[in-house]
């Protein structure tokens, strides 16, 4: 027990270390969310009416969780690219020999990922007082933070899974993207479910992105908020079994043998 636990913490802190040593890596991923969130809220602040007892004040703050959401994807994902090199100069294959259990390694880099994305998304909740409309409570304040430690673990996990069975980095980036940017455009990160298409009303409540930036949302702006879907104690537990789900998956896949580079 005592060699697992110090496996999980030795990859959890050398996650850490890597994030701090490398600053374009910390400005790109605060750099492309903050660019979006601009974007897009200036150029469609007078386009799109938000309704509901909630509503935020303005485009720029209806964003917003779905922005912090993105900023979770984006550092959980790729906090686990690394696994790809690893794998190819033998270092992965160097831990997978270690007396310890594989689920070591899918805590210790799932963990590390979490964290890094849970810093990023409390950097971007820096912006709430400049934003309008915002109802933040001790409570939601819980709802915001667990949720986004709950999204952060998912999609760390899930890169470990993609990572695991990757060639190249080459690979890994590409099944990502076409993964992570449909996933987030129809959960109701843009535009409000209400609003849509029935057909892509169908997918956004299939979608658990969805179900995240709805949590975090009523978490910032109170139960009710425009584009809400469910209530705040749904939205977390539809996350949570998600990110259960996804957990049993890297566990099952780290414990197969690992495929040819």
């Amino acid at each position: 027990m005592n060699a697992t636990l110090l496996t999980i913490r030795m990859l959890w802190w050398r996650e850490l270390v890597k994030f701090v040593r490398d600053r374009a890596r910390l400005f790109g991923a605060l750099a492309q969310p903050l660019g979006f969130w601009l974007l897009l809220g200036l150029g469609f602040h007078g386009s799109i009416r938000l309704a509901g007892p909630s509503a935020p004040g303005s485009y720029l703050a209806y964003l917003l969780p779905g922005i912090v959401v993105l900023t979770i994807l984006f550092t959980a994902i790729f906090s686990t690219m690394a696994i790809v090199e690893e794998r190819r100069s033998g270092l992965l294959q160097a831990a997978l020999v270690a007396p310890v259990p594989r689920t070591a390694l899918v805590l210790g880099y799932g963990l590390g990922g979490t964290t890094l994305a849970l810093l990023e998304a409390v950097l971007l909740l820096g912006l709430l007082p400049f934003v309008n409309g915002v109802h933040l409570t001790p409570s939601g304040l819980a709802l915001a933070l667990g949720v986004s430690v709950l999204t952060g673990l998912a999609f760390a996990v899930l890169g470990f899974v993609v990572a695991w069975h990757a060639a190249s980095t080459r690979g890994y980036h590409a099944v990502m993207n076409v993964a992570l940017l449909p996933l987030w455009a129809l959960s109701g990160a843009v535009f409000p479910i209400e609003g849509a298409a029935p057909v892509l009303q169908a997918l956004m409540r299939l979608n658990p992105v969805t179900y995240m930036v709805s949590a975090l949302r009523q978490g910032l702006f109170g139960p009710g908020a425009a584009g809400a879907v469910g209530t705040p104690a749904a939205c977390l537990l539809i996350t949570l079994l998600f990110t259960v789900a996804l957990l049993l998956l890297a566990v099952r896949t780290v414990r197969r043998p690992l495929p040819r580079a």
